[in-house]
């Protein structure tokens, strides 16, 4: 019987050979879908080995930065210039051989910037360590990609982090998936489906198992977006485009870049000379999407010198995560001043997302109040 690989390359053939139209689009679907399908299996059986060697990461600061690139591109000069860490740079292939940290602060936050190994064409197949790579990168808040002259192939880093099931610079899509034990599956929409057929659909489904349950679409999805949410394993991350050693580039050089990377917009740098490195500090800022929210201790002011700084889209249980534990332990409610409270100082409980700026004051259960 053909390995999991072999099924794969044979399958990826098969789309190759099958030219797409509206006719061939669900066959082309359903066979994306086994792919995906037997790229799971692969990461079960993996685990169930040991998986290899892997990196552990301590994570720390108030979001995580990977640095994803080929080698030799200058990640790990990059890496010095923006943090300071000691990170071996050269010449040469392969010089980062283990994760290297690294700490950037800027507007009010600490941002760790990872520097790891270059990715390799098949690092999503294990090729150079590329899985246990990978696996970092899932785990970060935002992707740098980083690109030059000798290594401009974009699209293919792309490629390899598409293979492991990151999807960047996108959001999940809206399809809610309800499993059952009977019935037959059913599919339904809220808008009006353009790019994929409910047969289709269903045949998609029934690769991963699914044939009892209902999936509604609230979006106009395609076979790609379904797939993603039926595998259940996909990561959604926000990701910035560097091309290095933009010092020895010329304006057509440049004019290419930019017309390769579309729809990114590339930021132009020189990390041995440290040129367009503010720029790049604030686009990781914005990318990352901070807000602050100051704490206000019962009957007190606000403290305004030192707010907390968390992710645009968290909650007060993420707020809480970042306090004392008994403060979570024994939270009641919060009190919530800002553009996130429909009125000043409305309660509220663990699940409400706050906005930049927003003042919390922590309420405590058994009739304590706890200043936050």
């Amino acid at each position: 019987m053909p390995s999991i690989e072999e099924q794969i390359v044979a399958i990826e053939d098969e789309i190759r050979r099958t030219p797409y139209n509206k006719a061939t689009s669900g066959h082309i679907g359903r066979l994306r879908a086994r792919i995906a399908f037997l790229r799971l299996e692969r990461e079960r059986r993996t685990r169930g080995k040991g998986g290899g060697i892997g990196y552990a990461v301590r994570k720390s600061g108030h979001a995580t930065a990977a640095l994803v690139g080929y080698p030799s591109v200058g990640k790990s000069t990059l890496l010095n210039h923006l943090t300071g860490a000691n990170s071996q740079s050269a010449a040469y292939d392969f010089t980062t051989v283990s994760i290297i940290p690294g700490m950037l602060n800027a507007a009010g936050a600490s941002i760790q910037i990872l520097d790891m190994p270059g990715l390799v064409p098949g690092a999503s197949r294990g090729r150079g360590r590329g899985r246990e790579v990978l696996s970092v990168v899932r785990s970060a808040d935002l992707i740098l990609f980083m690109i030059d002259k000798d290594h401009p192939d974009f699209r293919g880093l792309r490629d390899e982090l598409e293979d492991a099931g990151v999807r960047v610079n996108a959001r999940r899509p809206r399809i809610v998936v309800t499993p059952g034990t009977r019935g037959g599956l059913t599919v339904t929409s809220t808008v009006k489906l353009t790019h994929l057929e409910a047969e289709s659909a269903t045949a998609i489904a029934r690769e991963f198992g699914l044939h009892n349950g209902s999936i509604v679409f609230r979006e106009d999805a395609t076979a790609e977006q379904l797939i993603d949410v039926l595998a259940g394993n996909r990561v959604y991350l926000p990701a910035i485009l560097t091309v290095n050693k933009s010092d020895l580039l010329e304006l057509a050089d440049r004019a290419r870049f930019r017309e390769q990377a579309k729809p990114f917009e590339p930021i132009f740098i020189a990390a041995e000379t440290g040129q367009n490195l503010d720029e790049l500090v604030l686009a990781i800022v914005r990318a990352l999407a901070f807000i602050r929210v100051y704490l206000r201790p019962p009957g007190g002011e606000a403290d305004r010198v030192e707010p907390l700084i968390l992710r645009g889209g968290s909650r007060i249980s993420d707020l809480l995560a970042r306090l004392p534990a008994d403060l979570g332990r024994n939270f009641k409610s919060a009190l919530v001043w800002g553009r996130s409270a429909r009125f000043p100082g409305q309660t509220v409980g663990r699940d409400h997302l706050l906005a930049d700026e927003d003042v919390v004051t922590v309420l405590i259960q058994r009739g304590r109040v706890a200043p936050a």
